[in-house]
């Protein structure tokens, strides 16, 4: 399967969250190409190596709906990735994601006559 989604990855630190973007491969569960908005990683350092790191999310979407999981981040490597258990369990959850009907538009409910 050579199935990759573009994802929002959120790292939390204890004062601020560093928002960027990459793509999750659904078949190895590798992040890559991740892009950070408003932060320079090769100035700045990885965000999972600074003091005040807590831990990183990342958030799949289809229209108005979303999916967050957890993302492991390889300090050494810089590497992006979601654990294999984790990964079977986002690939259930988007596939009811992307093949439910869109929620754009909300139930219209017919008022109640009046006896």
């Amino acid at each position: 399967m050579d199935l990759k989604l573009p994802i929002k990855i959120f790292d939390e630190l204890s004062e601020s969250v560093i928002e960027s973007t990459g793509m999750l491969d659904l078949a190895s569960g590798e992040i890559r190409s991740v892009e950070y908005e408003d932060y320079n990683a090769e100035t700045q350092g990885l965000p999972a190596d600074d003091e005040t790191y807590e831990f990183t999310s990342g958030l799949l979407t289809n229209g108005t709906k979303d999916v967050e999981f957890r993302v492991d981040v390889d300090v050494m490597s810089g590497n992006y990735s979601v654990t294999p258990s984790e990964l079977l369990e986002l690939k259930g959850r988007a596939a009811k994601l992307f093949t439910a009907a869109p929620s754009d538009a909300a139930p219209t409910i017919a008022p109640r006559k009046s006896r």
